[in-house]
């Protein structure tokens, strides 16, 4: 195998996989990146449970395949000045890369080892066809309140079901649940959801940024596909029942609050300084326009702050771990005020922005 390309559309390939590889495996070869050089470069990279794979231009002398560590080829790609770069297999499973002056040989490991990528079945039509922004969107206003307990695989990752012509994406860890919900023209529906992984969709997130266009995702038995231009990722379903997470939304709030978000968010912030580094534990009480905000601890003090609101109602105080709180207000709107529903002290709460009834965060309230 050899071939040239130009450094900036090889480091362009490479940064993708560097996700996908595992630091720590049982299998040597899941560290490296395979270089399949036919008519053009095929880069590819996976852990097993997440497939990824970017095709580029480059001038190919002689096609072959090997594998190299994908971080130590990234880096030293990284470094190299601008300019044609010249890769080659040598004896031994070596891979030789010369660029100007430079010339580095790295180990490598049989290509024949590398997993085989997932071949995907012409005869599925696309589950959707969404545009990159609004993709990126639903990853990131649900991701974030996915479980990262591995004994829960279960709740490790986004469930996804598909009505006609609208989609759904939730996520829960057990203690908060993000729901948004999302026209889709032409989606096809689906009898029983999905669950996808939080790795995977990490890294679909990673490829979306500044991607234009409409994205397609197919899915077959047990993989999503999703293909963008000249990269393809596939991730593995979690196997397992996501819990019947409607049960846990309130129908109604008795009270709601209606409040500027970046005030919201920078005094929970302020706040929560003196909170307890585990439980996180902020006192939320309202009355006639006014929002208290307060936390303690034995450790590190007290405060408290005060905002205005828009609240008409009783007297009402609850508490919550900050961070909920804090996590869900980082991804809304930037330009839209924020609604806080409450039913009493002891029932969850339901945040939303205000007049967007597509995207809904429930949060379990906390003893303080």
């Amino acid at each position: 195998m050899e071939f040239s390309i130009d450094r900036n559309e090889f480091l362009q390939s490479l940064a993708p996989t560097q996700g996908v590889v595992e630091r720590r495996n049982t299998l040597p070869i899941l560290a490296n990146v395979l270089l399949e050089a036919k008519t053009d470069l095929t880069v590819a990279a996976t852990d097993l449970e997440v497939h990824i794979r970017r095709r580029c231009h480059a001038k190919v002398k002689s096609a072959g395949a090997a594998t190299v560590g994908a971080r130590k080829l990234h880096e030293l790609v990284r470094e190299l000045k601008p300019g044609e770069i010249t890769v080659r297999s040598l004896e031994n499973q070596f891979v030789e890369v010369v660029s100007g002056r430079s010339r580095v040989k790295l180990v490598g490991l049989p290509a024949t080892d590398f997993p085989a990528f997932p071949h995907g079945d012409e005869k599925i039509k696309p589950m959707f066809a969404l545009p990159a922004e609004t993709i990126a969107t639903m990853i990131d206003r649900t991701l974030f309140a996915v479980s990262t307990d591995e004994t829960r695989a279960h709740l490790g990752g986004v469930y996804l079901t598909s009505s006609e012509n609208a989609l759904r994406f939730v996520g829960t860890d057990g203690h908060r649940l993000a729901l948004v919900d999302q026209p889709a023209k032409d989606a096809r529906p689906f009898e029983k959801g999905i669950i996808l992984p939080r790795k995977g969709l990490a890294e679909l997130r990673r490829l979306l940024d500044g991607v234009e266009g409409a994205v397609q995702a197919t899915v077959s038995p047990n993989a999503l596909r999703v293909q963008q231009g000249d990269v393809e990722i596939v991730m593995r379903l979690i196997d397992g029942e996501f819990p019947n997470y409607e049960q846990v939304i309130p129908k109604a709030a008795k009270s709601k609050i209606t409040v500027d978000k970046h005030e919201l968010l920078s005094a929970l912030r302020r706040v929560s300084v003196v909170a307890s580094d585990r439980a996180r534990g902020v006192k939320l009480h309202v009355s006639d326009g006014q929002l208290a905000i307060s936390a303690s601890s034995p450790d590190f003090g007290e405060a408290s702050e005060e905002i205005e609101v828009a609240y008409a109602g009783d007297a009402l105080s609850v508490g919550f771990n900050s961070r909920y709180l804090t996590d869900v207000l980082a991804v809304l709107p930037e330009e839209q005020r924020v609604e806080i529903g409450l039913i009493d002290g002891a029932s969850p709460g339901v945040i939303r922005a205000e007049d967007d009834e597509s995207y809904s965060y429930v949060v379990m309230p906390m003893r303080l």
